[in-house]
Protein backbone atom coordinates (compact mmCIF):
# COMPACT_ATOMS: atom_id res chain seq x y z
CA UNK A 1 0.00 0.00 0.00
CA UNK A 2 1.32 3.32 -1.10
CA UNK A 3 -0.40 6.91 0.16
CA UNK A 4 -1.06 9.75 -1.66
CA UNK A 5 2.59 10.93 -2.21
CA UNK A 6 3.88 7.17 -3.52
CA UNK A 7 5.51 6.20 -0.62
CA UNK A 8 5.32 2.95 0.99
CA UNK A 9 3.50 2.70 4.07
CA UNK A 10 2.72 -1.19 4.32
CA UNK A 11 4.97 -4.32 4.14
CA UNK A 12 4.41 -8.10 5.24
CA UNK A 13 6.77 -8.97 8.06
CA UNK A 14 8.00 -12.70 8.09
CA UNK A 15 10.48 -13.58 11.36
CA UNK A 16 10.67 -16.47 13.44
CA UNK A 17 10.34 -17.67 17.14
CA UNK A 18 11.50 -20.72 18.42
CA UNK A 19 11.16 -22.55 14.99
CA UNK A 20 8.06 -21.43 14.10
CA UNK A 21 7.37 -18.32 11.72
CA UNK A 22 5.11 -15.44 12.58
CA UNK A 23 3.61 -12.71 10.53
CA UNK A 24 3.19 -9.30 10.56
CA UNK A 25 2.38 -6.11 8.67
CA UNK A 26 4.87 -3.04 9.07
CA UNK A 27 3.52 0.12 8.58
CA UNK A 28 5.62 3.55 7.76
CA UNK A 29 8.34 2.21 5.57
CA UNK A 30 9.77 5.14 5.20
CA UNK A 31 13.44 5.41 4.43
CA UNK A 32 15.42 6.42 7.55
CA UNK A 33 12.50 6.56 9.53
CA UNK A 34 13.44 7.19 13.04
CA UNK A 35 12.00 8.18 16.55
CA UNK A 36 10.03 5.39 18.64
CA UNK A 37 7.82 3.09 16.73
CA UNK A 38 5.16 1.22 17.64
CA UNK A 39 4.40 -2.51 18.30
CA UNK A 40 0.85 -3.38 18.65
CA UNK A 41 0.53 -6.86 20.87
CA UNK A 42 -2.70 -8.57 19.98
CA UNK A 43 -4.62 -10.18 22.53
CA UNK A 44 -6.46 -13.43 22.55
CA UNK A 45 -8.37 -14.82 20.69
CA UNK A 46 -7.51 -12.00 18.75
CA UNK A 47 -5.52 -11.45 15.40
CA UNK A 48 -3.50 -8.19 14.32
CA UNK A 49 -6.48 -7.12 12.38
CA UNK A 50 -8.50 -6.48 15.40
CA UNK A 51 -12.25 -5.86 16.03
CA UNK A 52 -13.78 -3.92 13.88
CA UNK A 53 -10.07 -3.43 12.11
CA UNK A 54 -9.19 -0.81 14.93
CA UNK A 55 -5.14 -2.32 14.80
CA UNK A 56 -5.08 -1.55 11.29
CA UNK A 57 -6.81 1.75 11.35
CA UNK A 58 -4.57 2.32 14.05
CA UNK A 59 -1.23 1.79 12.35
CA UNK A 60 -2.42 3.75 9.35
CA UNK A 61 -3.22 6.91 11.34
CA UNK A 62 0.11 6.48 13.91
CA UNK A 63 1.98 5.74 10.26
CA UNK A 64 0.59 8.80 8.40
CA UNK A 65 1.85 10.70 11.07
CA UNK A 66 5.20 9.58 10.95
CA UNK A 67 5.33 6.80 13.20
CA UNK A 68 6.18 3.10 12.54
CA UNK A 69 4.06 0.55 13.76
CA UNK A 70 3.96 -3.60 13.63
CA UNK A 71 1.21 -5.41 14.88
CA UNK A 72 1.95 -9.62 14.22
CA UNK A 73 0.06 -12.63 15.17
CA UNK A 74 0.93 -14.55 18.07
CA UNK A 75 2.42 -18.06 17.79
CA UNK A 76 -0.85 -20.03 16.91
CA UNK A 77 -2.80 -16.91 16.21
CA UNK A 78 -4.08 -15.98 12.93
CA UNK A 79 -1.45 -17.14 10.21
CA UNK A 80 1.33 -17.44 12.42
CA UNK A 81 2.82 -21.06 13.01
CA UNK A 82 2.54 -22.87 16.10
CA UNK A 83 0.16 -24.14 18.88
CA UNK A 84 -2.11 -21.17 20.56
CA UNK A 85 -0.87 -20.20 23.99
CA UNK A 86 -1.66 -17.61 27.04
CA UNK A 87 -1.02 -13.95 27.43
CA UNK A 88 1.17 -14.87 29.91
CA UNK A 89 3.42 -17.08 27.96
CA UNK A 90 4.07 -14.75 24.30
CA UNK A 91 7.31 -13.41 26.08
CA UNK A 92 9.42 -14.78 23.48
CA UNK A 93 6.95 -13.99 20.58
CA UNK A 94 6.98 -9.92 21.52
CA UNK A 95 10.93 -10.27 21.88
CA UNK A 96 11.03 -11.79 18.31
CA UNK A 97 8.28 -9.32 16.82
CA UNK A 98 10.87 -6.53 18.75
CA UNK A 99 13.90 -7.74 17.27
CA UNK A 100 12.41 -7.93 13.58
CA UNK A 101 10.64 -4.53 13.94
CA UNK A 102 13.74 -2.70 14.88
CA UNK A 103 15.98 -4.75 12.48
CA UNK A 104 13.28 -3.38 9.82
CA UNK A 105 13.39 0.02 10.67
CA UNK A 106 17.12 0.35 12.37
CA UNK A 107 16.70 4.00 12.42
CA UNK A 108 14.12 3.53 15.66
CA UNK A 109 15.23 4.47 19.19
CA UNK A 110 13.32 1.34 20.55
CA UNK A 111 9.52 1.19 20.54
CA UNK A 112 5.67 1.76 22.34
CA UNK A 113 4.06 -1.47 23.45
CA UNK A 114 0.37 -1.30 22.38
CA UNK A 115 -2.20 -3.85 23.88
CA UNK A 116 -5.69 -4.27 24.68
CA UNK A 117 -6.89 -6.32 27.57
CA UNK A 118 -4.56 -8.88 28.27
CA UNK A 119 -2.43 -8.40 25.63
CA UNK A 120 -1.84 -4.71 28.25
CA UNK A 121 -0.94 -7.11 30.43
CA UNK A 122 0.76 -9.38 28.57
CA UNK A 123 3.18 -6.16 27.01
CA UNK A 124 3.17 -4.97 31.12
CA UNK A 125 4.52 -8.32 32.02
CA UNK A 126 7.41 -8.02 29.11
CA UNK A 127 8.30 -4.08 29.27
CA UNK A 128 10.64 -4.19 32.74
CA UNK A 129 12.91 -7.21 30.75
CA UNK A 130 14.06 -5.12 27.68
CA UNK A 131 15.19 -1.83 27.39
CA UNK A 132 13.80 -0.84 23.84
CA UNK A 133 10.63 -0.40 25.32
CA UNK A 134 10.55 3.15 26.34
CA UNK A 135 6.79 2.99 27.03
CA UNK A 136 3.33 1.39 27.31
CA UNK A 137 -0.09 1.82 26.40
CA UNK A 138 -2.49 0.13 28.47
CA UNK A 139 -6.16 0.00 26.88
CA UNK A 140 -8.59 -1.76 29.26
CA UNK A 141 -6.03 -3.76 31.56
CA UNK A 142 -6.80 -7.35 32.26
CA UNK A 143 -6.40 -7.54 35.70
CA UNK A 144 -9.09 -10.04 36.40
CA UNK A 145 -9.92 -12.38 39.91
CA UNK A 146 -12.97 -14.16 40.74
CA UNK A 147 -13.92 -11.11 43.53
CA UNK A 148 -12.62 -8.44 41.11
CA UNK A 149 -15.31 -9.82 38.88
CA UNK A 150 -17.86 -10.65 41.06
CA UNK A 151 -17.97 -7.50 42.89
CA UNK A 152 -17.99 -5.47 39.84
CA UNK A 153 -20.56 -7.12 38.35
CA UNK A 154 -22.75 -6.60 40.96
CA UNK A 155 -21.84 -3.22 41.43
CA UNK A 156 -22.42 -2.59 37.38
CA UNK A 157 -24.60 -5.23 35.86
CA UNK A 158 -27.05 -5.94 38.36
CA UNK A 159 -28.00 -2.75 39.53
CA UNK A 160 -27.98 -1.34 35.98
CA UNK A 161 -30.38 -4.52 35.26
CA UNK A 162 -32.76 -2.72 38.20
CA UNK A 163 -33.40 -0.32 35.88
CA UNK A 164 -33.25 -1.95 32.97
CA UNK A 165 -36.40 -1.42 30.34
CA UNK A 166 -35.51 -4.72 28.66
CA UNK A 167 -35.66 -6.37 32.57
CA UNK A 168 -38.95 -5.10 33.35
CA UNK A 169 -40.68 -5.94 29.80
CA UNK A 170 -39.58 -9.66 30.44
CA UNK A 171 -40.92 -9.48 33.87
CA UNK A 172 -44.37 -8.01 32.87
CA UNK A 173 -44.70 -10.92 29.63
CA UNK A 174 -43.69 -13.54 31.85
CA UNK A 175 -40.54 -14.30 30.24
CA UNK A 176 -38.19 -13.84 33.61
CA UNK A 177 -36.35 -16.99 35.07
CA UNK A 178 -36.37 -15.65 38.51
CA UNK A 179 -34.65 -18.69 39.96
CA UNK A 180 -31.42 -18.97 36.98
CA UNK A 181 -31.17 -14.71 38.11
CA UNK A 182 -31.28 -15.47 42.09
CA UNK A 183 -28.97 -18.33 41.39
CA UNK A 184 -26.28 -16.16 39.30
CA UNK A 185 -26.85 -13.29 41.55
CA UNK A 186 -25.92 -15.83 44.74
CA UNK A 187 -22.53 -16.93 43.39
CA UNK A 188 -21.64 -13.67 42.14
CA UNK A 189 -22.39 -12.60 45.92
CA UNK A 190 -20.45 -15.31 47.61
CA UNK A 191 -17.08 -14.66 45.01
CA UNK A 192 -17.72 -11.02 46.05
CA UNK A 193 -17.35 -12.09 49.85
CA UNK A 194 -15.03 -14.90 49.54
CA UNK A 195 -11.89 -14.17 51.48
CA UNK A 196 -8.78 -14.11 49.69
CA UNK A 197 -4.81 -13.50 50.63
CA UNK A 198 -4.94 -10.19 48.18
CA UNK A 199 -7.21 -9.51 45.50
CA UNK A 200 -8.20 -13.26 44.73
CA UNK A 201 -7.62 -16.11 42.75
CA UNK A 202 -6.42 -15.54 39.82
CA UNK A 203 -7.82 -16.11 36.30
CA UNK A 204 -6.55 -16.35 32.91
CA UNK A 205 -8.03 -15.36 29.61
CA UNK A 206 -8.81 -18.60 28.19
CA UNK A 207 -9.41 -19.07 24.33
CA UNK A 208 -12.78 -19.11 24.67
CA UNK A 209 -12.84 -15.63 26.12
CA UNK A 210 -13.93 -16.69 29.59
CA UNK A 211 -11.61 -16.68 32.54
CA UNK A 212 -10.04 -19.89 33.97
CA UNK A 213 -8.21 -20.13 36.78
CA UNK A 214 -4.47 -19.31 36.89
CA UNK A 215 -1.96 -19.84 39.66
CA UNK A 216 -2.16 -19.51 43.01
CA UNK A 217 0.65 -18.09 44.24
CA UNK A 218 0.29 -14.34 43.00
CA UNK A 219 -3.19 -12.66 42.24
CA UNK A 220 -2.62 -11.25 38.83
CA UNK A 221 -3.20 -8.09 39.97
CA UNK A 222 -0.06 -8.06 42.55
CA UNK A 223 1.99 -9.28 39.07
CA UNK A 224 0.40 -6.76 37.28
CA UNK A 225 1.33 -4.31 39.82
CA UNK A 226 4.97 -5.79 40.32
CA UNK A 227 5.92 -5.51 36.94
CA UNK A 228 4.55 -1.96 36.21
CA UNK A 229 6.82 -0.78 39.10
CA UNK A 230 9.74 -2.08 37.75
CA UNK A 231 8.96 -0.82 34.31
CA UNK A 232 10.13 3.15 34.92
CA UNK A 233 9.48 4.17 31.60
CA UNK A 234 6.14 6.02 31.19
CA UNK A 235 2.58 4.88 30.95
CA UNK A 236 -0.48 5.61 28.65
CA UNK A 237 -3.70 3.94 30.57
CA UNK A 238 -6.88 4.32 28.05
CA UNK A 239 -10.49 3.14 29.82
CA UNK A 240 -13.65 2.44 28.91
CA UNK A 241 -17.01 3.76 30.27
CA UNK A 242 -18.66 0.81 29.33
CA UNK A 243 -16.77 -2.05 30.07
CA UNK A 244 -16.65 -4.66 33.06
CA UNK A 245 -12.86 -5.04 32.20
CA UNK A 246 -12.21 -1.63 32.57
CA UNK A 247 -14.26 -1.20 35.63
CA UNK A 248 -12.18 -4.07 37.22
CA UNK A 249 -9.03 -2.38 36.65
CA UNK A 250 -10.27 0.94 37.61
CA UNK A 251 -11.34 -0.75 40.97
CA UNK A 252 -8.01 -2.74 41.44
CA UNK A 253 -6.24 0.38 40.60
CA UNK A 254 -8.06 1.71 43.80
CA UNK A 255 -8.43 -0.49 45.62
CA UNK A 256 -4.68 -0.53 47.38
CA UNK A 257 -1.88 2.35 48.09
CA UNK A 258 0.88 1.04 46.12
CA UNK A 259 -1.60 1.22 43.29
CA UNK A 260 -2.87 4.48 44.14
CA UNK A 261 1.07 5.67 44.07
CA UNK A 262 1.61 3.89 41.20
CA UNK A 263 -1.08 5.72 39.36
CA UNK A 264 -0.35 8.63 40.71
CA UNK A 265 3.04 8.96 39.59
CA UNK A 266 4.08 11.62 36.84
CA UNK A 267 5.14 9.00 34.23
CA UNK A 268 1.61 7.49 34.41
CA UNK A 269 -0.98 9.18 32.31
CA UNK A 270 -4.41 8.28 32.30
CA UNK A 271 -7.10 8.99 29.59
CA UNK A 272 -11.08 7.59 29.90
CA UNK A 273 -14.23 7.04 27.22
CA UNK A 274 -17.22 7.37 29.08
CA UNK A 275 -19.43 6.24 26.58
CA UNK A 276 -17.14 3.36 25.28
CA UNK A 277 -17.49 -0.68 24.97
CA UNK A 278 -14.60 -2.41 25.65
CA UNK A 279 -13.46 -2.48 21.97
CA UNK A 280 -13.92 1.24 20.79
CA UNK A 281 -16.65 -0.26 18.42
CA UNK A 282 -17.86 3.48 16.94
CA UNK A 283 -15.52 5.32 14.38
CA UNK A 284 -15.61 8.36 17.32
CA UNK A 285 -13.69 6.14 19.90
CA UNK A 286 -11.73 4.13 17.61
CA UNK A 287 -10.24 7.36 16.29
CA UNK A 288 -10.00 9.52 19.96
CA UNK A 289 -8.20 5.84 20.96
CA UNK A 290 -5.70 6.56 18.09
CA UNK A 291 -5.45 10.64 18.64
CA UNK A 292 -4.81 10.37 22.17
CA UNK A 293 -2.37 7.42 21.43
CA UNK A 294 -0.45 9.72 18.80
CA UNK A 295 -0.68 12.59 20.86
CA UNK A 296 1.15 10.74 23.69
CA UNK A 297 3.92 9.00 21.53
CA UNK A 298 4.59 12.23 19.83
CA UNK A 299 5.39 13.81 23.48
CA UNK A 300 7.76 10.68 24.55
CA UNK A 301 9.37 11.24 20.87
CA UNK A 302 10.31 14.88 21.92
CA UNK A 303 10.88 14.27 25.40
Amino acid sequence: MTDEGGIALERPLVFECEGERLYGILHGVVPGADGLGVLVVVGGPQTRVGSHRQFVLLARALARQGISVLRFDYRGMGDSEGEMRSFENVHEDIERALDAFLAAQPGLSGAVLWGLCDAATAASFYAPQDPRVKGLVLVNPWARTEQGEARVMLGRYYVDRLFSRGLWKKIFRGQFDPRASFSSLLTFLRRALARSNSNGRPLAASTAGRATPGPAARSLPDRLLSSLQRFRGPVLVILSGRDLTAAEFARVAAGSRPWRRLMGAARVSQRRLEDADHTFSSARWRDQVASWTLEWVKALDRG
